[in-house]
């Protein structure tokens, strides 16, 4: 043995490399602002999945941000960033993207093509009437969650505000019924399709079964092993990002960490990512190759 292995530098993560990636990722200045519903869409196809809003703490791309530039989300009405939600909710049952709350419950958009690799981590096993149950029993669904679904199941497509109170909830605590909608949509058991002017603001979301919806995705997602779905989507989000820690991508995808260790690992040894030293924080950071 030569020993130069060990005596070898870690590399260093190049920070104005990461910097021109992420502006051509994220669509920051002076890259093209997203500006029609087409362009959103290519958009969320070339990235595989953002989020519509961005959230504080995640490092991911949004289309706000693509198309309003990296500022805070504006509470005004008539801010010109928030053409975004016309775009998004007439997209709603157009089988555009995927849309739901699903990356830690908030807001995500996934494109078509990668949709397969996160219902493959979803607690879905190819019967939608069976599979709810089963997750009630072993404590993965509230009784809140299983009597929505079961409505949506029996009965159809329904805004929520028909949703609440034939599931019988109309006496619970609002955040009950918004939490059993998060549940659901986080593990693609339901999603928006539409909007119905309905309740005090005449807007509510119309829900349905999402393998009633997309009845190719549960065959399509039927190939993909669990652990190819995690390295596609971790190799994704670092495509998007350029670089991260380990840590960054738990709290992205809440996996256990010994999986998302796994799956990290697998793609430095398909030579994908790299393991580097940042510049100016500590721990050990992973990044695209081209970023050292």
């Amino acid at each position: 043995m030569t020993g130069v292995s060990y005596n070898q530098r870690m590399p260093t993560l190049d920070l104005k490399k990461l910097n021109s990636h992420r502006v051509k990722t994220f669509r920051l200045p002076p890259a093209p602002r997203v500006t029609s519903p087409k362009s959103a869409r290519e958009f969320v196809d070339s990235r595989g999945f953002i989020y519509f809003w961005p959230i504080k703490g995640i490092d991911l791309p949004s289309l706000w941000t693509a198309v309003a530039g990296n500022r805070i989300v504006a509470d005004k009405h008539d801010d010109p960033g928030h053409i975004t939600w016309g775009w998004k909710d007439n997209a709603l049952g157009k089988k555009v993207w995927y849309y739901a709350k699903i990356l830690r419950k908030k807001a995500t958009m996934i494109s078509l093509d990668v949709a397969p690799y996160f219902y493959a981590l979803s607690e879905n096993y190819g019967s939608p009437e069976e599979d709810y149950l089963l997750a009630y029993e072993e404590g993965r669904l509230s009784q809140a969650a299983k009597q929505v679904y079961e409505v949506l199941l029996h009965e159809g497509a329904m805004h929520t505000i028909d949703l609440r109170s034939a599931a019988k909830l109309t006496n619970a605590k609002e955040s009950e019924f918004n939490k059993a909608l998060e549940v659901l949509q986080a593990d693609f058991k339901i999603l928006p399709t539409g909007v119905a002017k309905a309740g005090a603001w005449k807007y509510a979301f119309i829900y349905e079964i999402v393998s009633r919806h997309y009845p190719e995705l549960p065959e399509q997602a039927r190939f993909i092993n669990e652990a190819e779905a995690r390295r596609k989507l971790v190799e994704i989000y670092f495509e998007s990002v350029g670089a991260a820690q380990e840590r960054d991508v738990l709290k992205l995808f809440g996996w256990q960490k010994e999986l998302t260790a796994r799956s990290i690992a697998g793609l430095v040894e398909k030579q994908k990512l790299i393991r580097l030293e940042h510049p100016k924080e500590k721990g050990e950071w992973y990044a695209l190759p081209h970023l050292a």
